[in-house]
């Protein structure tokens, strides 16, 4: 079956593969998964987790965030993320790292209760990227540099950072990013920039124009992708934003994708869209060149913030709480494999040692 008749059909079976082995072969770089701390004590979730046939690319979903990393001002703990980090080094997946300034989960040192000057913010934005990209260097293929800076209505998010120091906050921390980790891929992530075109792609676009203008390196634009079951956007759609990034960017990845069932409980034709607003993803990814990955948020329903963040969804992962494979799993794998026998890309080649260097002590 052609890659093209593979979307046309519904081909909701069992498949034989798995998800970044058949990734790659389609031509993508990886398929990965976002693991969070509470996990790592259950054997069953770290069978899946740490397979490299399964997921060839790790995301610390917390563990490096700045309430894990610097608790305390000046007092830096890596515990949390290089728990994470150290299942990558081991097993010779990809670390994909995030995230640097978000004006979220911040400590209540900082400037959550406090108002800094713009001279001070810049100290502190300085201080917590040298320390924490410093501390991970060359173990990062990429990090989320900058994480949702931005407004769905297209302003700019009026963060602590921001209000301190303007657009400058951002185009600082990528260069001090750079200047910190110089192999590393350089991200903005942010969510609700994956259905063309509404404000809040507008004013990214327009943001990583002024920032880069200003000096600084943005290397790529993630795409969240979390959605809603029967309500994501469609593979055109996402592939006309991609379009747009690609003009910007040396490359875009899809960094957080879930997809929630807004009801539950659900049947099976509530699993079969699921699988369909995946493979839309997947196809979106796949049909643009600069296009170089999916990340999963989390695989397991087990460990989903989904039912905690929005009470009565949820669902929204490719194996339910019990590890069994959902149908869009195998929808995901039978389109990837549709992909490589089409030769829709060139199988991928493994990312550039320096730029990764998982073995790296």
């Amino acid at each position: 079956m052609n890659f093209h008749l593979f979307l046309l059909s519904s081909a909701f079976v069992t498949v034989s593969g798995q998800l970044d082995k058949v990734a790659k072969e389609a031509g993508l770089l990886y398929f990965g998964t976002a693991v969070d701390n509470p996990s790592l004590n259950n054997q069953n979730y770290l069978r899946i987790a740490r397979d490299p046939a399964e997921f060839g690319s790790l995301t610390p979903a917390n563990g490096q965030k700045w309430s894990n990393t610097q608790a305390s001002q000046g007092r830096f703990t890596y515990g949390s993320g290089d728990a994470i980090a150290n299942i990558a080094r081991q097993t010779g997946q990809q670390l994909r790292c995030h995230t640097l300034v978000w004006y979220n989960q911040l400590p209540g040192w900082d400037t959550v209760s406090s108002v800094y000057s713009r001279d001070q913010m810049q100290q502190i934005i300085t201080a917590h990227i040298q320390n924490v990209a410093g501390h991970y260097k060359g173990r990062c293929y990429a990090w989320d540099v900058v994480n949702e800076a931005m407004e769905d209505d297209g302003r700019y998010r009026n963060n602590p950072m921001y209000r301190a120091m303007g657009v400058d906050y951002i185009t600082h921390s990528f260069k001090v990013a750079q200047q910190t980790d110089p192999a590393a891929k350089l991200y903005y992530n942010d969510f609700n920039i994956e259905r063309c075109c509404n404000a809040k792609i507008n004013a990214t676009i327009a943001m990583i124009r002024t920032v880069k203008a200003a000096g600084a390196p943005v290397h790529g634009i993630g795409m969240q992708g979390h959605s809603r079951v029967g309500m994501s956007p469609s593979k055109r759609e996402m592939k006309e934003t991609m379009a747009r990034f690609s003009e910007l960017v040396d490359e875009v990845a899809f960094t957080e994708v879930d997809i929630r069932h807004t009801k539950l409980p659900i049947g099976a034709a509530e699993r079969e869209q699921q699988g369909k607003d995946y493979m839309e993803v997947v196809g979106a990814c796949l049909e643009t060149p600069k296009c170089v990955g999916i990340t999963v948020w989390d695989f397991t329903d087990q460990y989903s913030w989904i039912p905690q963040q929005y009470p009565g969804e949820g669902e929204a992962c490719l194996w339910d709480r019990n590890y069994n494979k959902k149908p869009a799993y195998h929808s995901i794998v039978g389109l990837l494999q549709s992909a490589a026998s089409s030769g829709l890309r060139k199988p991928a080649t493994p990312a550039p040692a320096a730029a990764v260097a998982v073995t790296a002590a």
